[in-house]
């Protein structure tokens, strides 16, 4: 199989990240085939999709007839049967290991027997999303960063049964896609969220210990390290039960108290308190 023999792709997951991908794979001139649980909420991704694009329109980036063009070429659906007419899938459901499992169990049904399936994961181990299924060679990590329209970075995680004509294909798709690939192994958190969560963690328990303000936190992190976005903003952007989910997964993996979140992030999470998708986190979106 070759990247230029790839030309619908299929993406699990109209929230954020899905529709991110999406949009991106349509703007990159791929049919796309957007599934999720209900209509409602693929619909929902296409909204999103729209919003981006019509953003584009308004600053000049394309005009009103090749957003036409790109809206035509994804699909939403709920029926999952119909990512079967996909060349190349990725998950970007819900970080939840038993939930991603269970995808790719049932992918492995449908899809044909040269198709990739990747996953968004953010901290989920790929080798044990491969051993789950019957192409274990053709399974994969394609870890996009948020927000996916704008950030170029796309970490490419190869288990050990991932061939190597699989890691070519998604590098090679990656580029096609506009992104930058970067290469990690299959450890918990893999590069990104190795390095990027306990830093997020630290941030909230220095929040938490009464260190600091949350803006005093952040501010010191964008004016002292020249970060974009301080870290507890960042979370909320991200969202705090991801936060939450990729930390137990760091500290399950490596057993290292350094990872043990923070008592703070796991009581916003209980709460509900999950950043900006509901409203409210370390900052209040109301």
């Amino acid at each position: 199989m070759k990247a230029d023999t790839i030309n619908t792709i299929g993406v699990i997951g109209a929230g954020q990240m899905g529709s991110g991908i999406v949009c991106v794979a349509a703007v990159s001139g791929f049919t796309v085939i957007l599934y999720d649980l209900t209509e409602a909420l693929a619909l929902k991704g296409v909204t999103y999709i729209n919003g981006v694009l019509s953003k584009d329109v308004a600053k000049g980036k394309i005009t009103q007839d090749e957003k036409q063009r790109i809206m035509e070429r994804v699909r939403a659906t709920c029926r999952f049967h119909e990512l079967a007419d996909a060349d190349f899938v990725v998950e970007a459901a819900t970080e939840n290991q038993d939930i991603k499992l269970t995808i790719f169990k049932d992918l492995d049904t449908i899809c044909r027997p040269q198709v990739i399936c990747a996953t968004n994961t953010s901290s989920i181990p790929i080798g044990r999303i491969a051993a789950a299924t019957k192409r274990p060679d053709k399974v994969i990590g394609m870890h996009f960063m948020n927000p996916v329209p704008v950030m170029k970075l796309v970490e490419i995680i190869r288990a050990l049964p991932t061939s190597q004509e699989t890691f070519d294909v998604t590098w090679e798709l990656s580029l096609k896609l506009g992104k930058t690939p970067a290469e990690a192994h299959d450890y918990p958190g893999f590069i990104s969220n190795r390095i990027l969560m306990p830093m997020i963690n630290e941030a909230i328990y220095s929040l938490y210990e009464g260190v600091g303000t949350r803006e005093s936190i952040d501010t010191v992190m964008k004016l002292g390290m020249n970060h974009p976005m301080g870290p507890l903003a960042l979370a909320d952007l991200i969202g705090l039960d991801t936060c939450l989910a990729i930390m137990e997964t760091l500290y399950d993996g490596f057993k290292d108290s350094k990872y043990r979140p923070c008592p703070l992030l796991r009581r916003y999470v209980e709460s509900g308190w999950l950043g900006r998708k509901t409203g409210k986190g370390f900052y209040d979106y109301t």
